[in-house]
């Protein structure tokens, strides 16, 4: 027996391989030459069928699929033939030759082969038709992209814009999303259908991948009636055009609007509803104008999908938007509509919202025509933190009223903010804030006391920024004060710090959120405070012009105080000794100052309002004592003496000859009360002078 050639027989086995192969296999082959022209095939390539063979022998295979890019698998067939190295699964994206409105994806391998008729060297090119499978992973791809991209803040624009670049150019060519403007506004959803000549705002527009349109975003407009976008509205259901123009779709000669898509070149468009439960929000219109293959039902289900993913973040952009407002407004309610027209003291105020934080200021007007000056700042956002922002200003004023010095102040602040924070405010009935710690810091404060009379300034801090001073030259100087523990504590220390003021200049109290825009924002602010030949509100103005940021995350405040001291001929100063007979002499006094400022209308008032203090100073009180008349935009009669008893008013019954004197003090007084120092106290009376209503000399509040 003579054995077979070994070489004879693996080449006759190799063309029955290859021949089972062209007949049996389910994939597109294609044997090619050295040039990589077409030698045998098979029919299994996808666009191949029913074209002549004439049209593929003898042809590249980039000749035979037109609807492909195959430079780069020429090359690699090439680099095979030389050094006999596969080419395992690259992938081909385009159309078919036969079909080309349709997808068509295709995995290619290349092996080097010798044809078993000839010997001589090619290629063999498996295809396969990945199309569906590839499909399947973009659309995967797409909703992983859409969960991790879209509603990644509470800013419906934004949401707007991501939900456009994850669409394009994916699924769209150009996507345009419109949002009720209510909606944006965090106004109650309204249920059920959207009326179509409701106003949109036009959030979002994009077009290609690399080009942004934003000067076509935010507009204000109304779409047109009888579209595939309105209908989407106000049913709520997708709308699918797959061919534009035609009759089972949207006819061109039916609406100019489709005219003018299809004049710009959109041949198929989708209008998806942006639905959450009961409530439409508005609708994003995704066009094709580039690739030529229409939008299917497959196309349409996953739009809906990114564009429910995308509700939802508009959804949650609107009610933070609705609460923001809310608590936005709760906060200017209780910040002060206008601060107190006072000859002692020019104020302008800034307050710049931007989260519906905490910030608040206030100035008060206090006994002896001091004036109290506050700014303060709660940690946090919402309405919980609005809330007890007003129940710290509250507390502030009303301890305010009581005289304290700016260090006892602030320690009995401290204890109220470490209260409120325990009971951790809880407005809405949803639980507790967690912005609102319920103990440790909850609050800044800086509280100043400015006394025109003695043209000093009295300051403490809890935590909070130093205030600027601006002498009435123009320069600028930090503020001298140690600065204390936040409130909320309950144990905070706090010391005062004195500082004399001339007449003119600026005490600059301010929150850190107007510094927190740029590194240059602390230079920026003490430039502008060394224009000092400008009312303050035109230097409120600059601030704002220079400090204000669209990108800020915090609220800020600032107040302005300018200082104007009271000249010597405005306030009038006694001793006197602790006996009965001295009440005659204090009317006298009063009386001849009175005169001399030209207030003789008041005198009788005014004399009797002294004769009860100093009698009460006398009766009750201890050594030494003083009378004191400060006239600026009212008049203040003060009694000071050596006891810290308090002095309270009762009712006096009917056969009691004494009793009264406090009830006539108040009854011809715009307000009175008593302060503490050290030691003794003051008791004060404030009088409105005549041409002033007591209703309009009341500090606003």
């Amino acid at each position: 027996m003579v054995d077979a050639d070994p070489y004879l027989g693996t080449r006759a086995s190799d063309s029955a391989v290859l021949e089972a192969l062209f007949t049996q296999a389910p994939l597109g082959l294609f044997l090619l030459d050295e040039q990589l022209r077409v030698r045998r095939y098979n029919t299994s390539a996808r666009g191949l069928r029913g074209i002549a063979g004439e049209r593929v022998i003898g042809r590249t295979f980039g000749e035979i699929s037109s609807g492909l890019d195959t430079t780069k698998l020429a090359v690699l067939a090439r680099e095979t033939l030389r050094t006999g190295q596969p080419v395992l699964r690259h992938t081909l994206k385009g159309a078919p030759a036969t079909r080309p409105d349709e997808d068509l994806t295709v995995s290619v391998s290349v092996f080097q082969v010798d044809d078993a008729a000839d010997g001589q060297p090619g290629v063999l090119m498996a295809v396969e038709d990945v199309t569906e499978r590839e499909a399947a992973r973009a659309r995967l791809d797409l909703l992983y992209d859409t969960r991790r991209t879209v509603g990644t803040t509470l800013d419906a624009t934004t949401t707007a814009r991501e939900l456009a670049s994850v669409l394009v150019p994916a699924l769209a060519d150009a996507v345009t999303v419109h949002i009720l403007d209510e909606v944006l506004r965090g106004e109650p959803h309204r249920r059920g259908p959207v009326d179509a000549a409701q106003p949109l705002r036009r959030a979002a527009f994009l077009h290609g991948p690399d080009t942004h349109a934003g000067e076509r975003d935010a507009v204000l407009e109304t779409l047109p009636l009888a579209t595939p976008f309105t209908r989407s509205l106000e049913d709520g259901t997708p709308r699918l055009v797959s061919r534009l123009g035609a009759e089972e779709g949207w006819p061109l000669e039916l609406s100019d609007h489709a005219h003018a898509l299809a004049t710009a070149g959109v041949h198929s468009l989708m209008a998806v509803p942006l639905v959450v439960p009961d409530a439409v929000l508005g609708v994003v219109t995704l066009y094709r104008s580039e690739r030529p293959q229409p939008y299917t039902e497959q196309d349409l289900d996953l739009a809906v999908q990114v564009a429910s993913r995308a509700a939802l973040g508009i959804d949650h952009a609107s009610s933070y938007a609705r609460e923001r407002n809310t608590a936005t407004a709760l906060q200017r309610h209780l910040l002060p509509s206008r601060t107190p027209d006072l000859a002692t003291v020019e104020t302008a105020h800034l307050y710049l919202p931007v989260s519906a934080g905490g910030d608040w200021f206030d100035v008060i007007e206090l006994s002896g025509a001091r004036v109290g000056l506050v700014v303060g700042d709660v940690v946090g956002h919402g309405i919980e933190v609005a809330a007890m922002m007003g129940r710290l200003r509250t507390a502030l004023r009303t301890l305010a009223e009581l005289d304290l010095e700016p260090d006892e102040l602030l320690i009995h602040l401290d204890e109220i903010a470490a209260r409120l924070a325990s009971e951790n405010v809880d407005v809405d009935g949803l639980g507790h804030d967690d912005d609102i710690p319920a103990g440790g810091r909850v609050a800044t404060c800086a509280y100043a006391v400015y006394d025109p009379v003695k043209r000093r300034l009295t300051l403490a801090s809890a935590g909070h920024p130093a205030p600027l001073l601006v002498s009435p030259e123009g320069e600028v100087d930090t503020v001298e004060v140690e600065m204390g523990p936040a409130l909320g504590t309950a144990h905070g220390t706090y010391e005062t710090a004195t500082h004399t003021l001339d007449d003119g200049a600026v005490l600059c109290l301010y929150t850190d959120g107007l510094l927190a825009g740029s590194d240059e924002a602390a230079d920026t602010l003490r430039r502008v405070l060394t224009h000092q030949d400008r009312a303050l509100s035109e230097t409120a103005d600059a601030i704002a012009y220079a400090l204000a940021d669209d990108q800020a995350e915090d609220d800020a405040v600032l107040l302005l105080a300018r200082a104007r001291g009271l000249s010597d001929d405005q306030a009038v100063h006694w001793d006197l000794p602790s006996d009965p007979s001295v009440v005659s002499a204090a009317r006298s006094l009063a009386g001849r100052q009175l005169a001399a400022w030209g207030l003789e209308d008041i005198a009788f008032e005014t004399e009797l309002i002294i004769s009860e203090l100093v009698t009460n100073a006398i009766r009750y009180g201890e050594g030494p004592m003083s009378l004191r008349l400060i006239r600026d935009r009212h008049l203040t009669c003060e009694v000071t003496d050596g006891s810290n008893t308090s002095p309270h008013m009762r009712r006096a019954h009917d056969t009691e000859e004494g009793g009264r004197g406090l009830y006539l003090v108040m009854s011809m007084s715009h307000r009175w009360g008593t302060r503490y120092a050290a030691r003794g106290k003051t008791v004060w009376s404030q009088q409105t002078l005549p041409g002033r209503t007591g209703a309009g000399a009341r500090s606003p509040e």
